[in-house]
């Protein structure tokens, strides 16, 4: 084992501090080696031009996946052997797959027999850059564009601007694959003027007369059940916005929202079940307090004020559904709700 010491300050009388020299000598940096690029011109030229066709390529391959999602018959498979699979997903992932990896073995191919590749040392310094220093980066930046010829190697500039460009090509052709666009169907849901308010369960009728005080019920539309016989997607379309809760309080201990005065029977409120936050059921009820809680992200409402947030990052109160009392003593809706359940979307604002 060696003796030898990591560096340290030792004091020498009469001389102070002394710097210990370090225990393994400071190899330095290799003589650089020219590459046949950097001296042969024409051999620089070669590599630039097999640069510039894979990027060409893989602008090729990007256009022909676009083609490819369109020709291609979306039932179409493929069958290699005992293996089979989706035409249309195989072309898509090959012609995908192969653009990004040309654009990164034209890269790769760039970087190491086109770009400069001596070898630099930088000492270290303080985390904070002075002005000088910034200077210097920025001094080192333009140089180093210089030195990747970018700007002076104007076929592989364009190809490889090509190739990046109709790379994203593709992300909007499969746009397509989100749906058609939902128009205006977020502003509304299946509640009408009339549609009775049913337990979510047993999908019987509510009456005033079935709520206590401090009760909370998971509730939903009478029209959802026809729904459910005639299509399952539809169903879980309606039921996920129709979904509601009722509540019954205190008419005293209630503060009504201006507006708002005849949306309820008797201390009996209808709101939203979806929360405003990212659309999650909520019916985590508190008596006492009348707050409902958000199990996602606890996002808390005051369903005796209006639903309004009192705690998490909802940024709007639940919506309120009106109620009414049919001829027959039931539960039923004014209208629909006023706004949109559930989380903000970019036309609401």
């Amino acid at each position: 084992m060696s003796d030898e010491k990591l560096p340290v300050k030792a004091e020498d009388e009469g001389h102070g501090a002394v710097e210990v020299s370090e225990p393994i000598a400071d190899p330095g940096i290799e003589p650089h080696e020219y590459r046949i690029t950097d001296i042969d011109p024409k051999a620089a030229d070669r590599v630039e031009r097999q640069v510039a066709t894979m990027f060409g390529l893989a602008g090729l391959l990007a256009l022909g996946s676009c083609v490819a999602y369109f020709a291609i018959p979306r039932d179409a498979e493929v069958v290699f052997g005992p293996l089979s699979g989706n035409a249309n997903n195989m072309a898509l992932g090959l012609s995908l797959g192969l653009a990004l990896f040309l654009i990164g073995a034209g890269a790769i191919q760039w970087a190491k027999k086109l770009m400069v590749d001596e070898e630099i040392v930088e000492e270290r310094h303080d985390a904070h850059s002075t002005m000088e220093q910034k200077a210097d980066i920025t001094e080192a930046f333009n140089q180093g564009v210089q030195e990747s010829g970018f700007t002076r190697r104007k076929l592989i500039r364009r190809s490889l601007l090509g190739a990046v460009g109709l790379l994203g090509l593709p992300a909007i052709v499969l746009l397509r694959d989100l749906g058609p666009l939902p128009g205006r169907k977020l502003y509304s849901t299946i509640w009408a003027e009339g549609i009775r308010v049913v337990n979510d369960v047993t999908l019987r009728p509510i009456k005033p007369s079935d709520l206590i005080v401090g009760q909370l019920v998971n509730a939903a539309p009478a029209n959802l059940a026809p729904i459910q016989e005639e299509s399952g997607v539809e169903y879980q379309n309606a039921k996920a916005k129709a979904a509601v809760i009722v509540v019954r309080i205190k008419p005293s201990e209630i503060r009504t929202p201006a507006g708002r005065e005849n949306w309820g029977i008797d201390g009996i409120l209808c709101y939203s079940k979806i929360c405003t936050h990212v659309g999650c059921p909520i019916s985590l009820y508190e008596q006492t307090t009348h707050h409902v809680l958000c199990p996602c992200h606890q996002s808390t409402f005051d369903l005796a004020d209006g639903a309004k947030v009192i705690f998490g990052p909802a940024a709007r109160p639940l919506p309120q559904l009106p109620l009414a009392v049919d001829s027959e003593g039931y539960l039923v809706a004014q209208s629909d709700f006023t706004e949109p359940v559930g989380p903000s979307f970019f036309e609401r604002g």
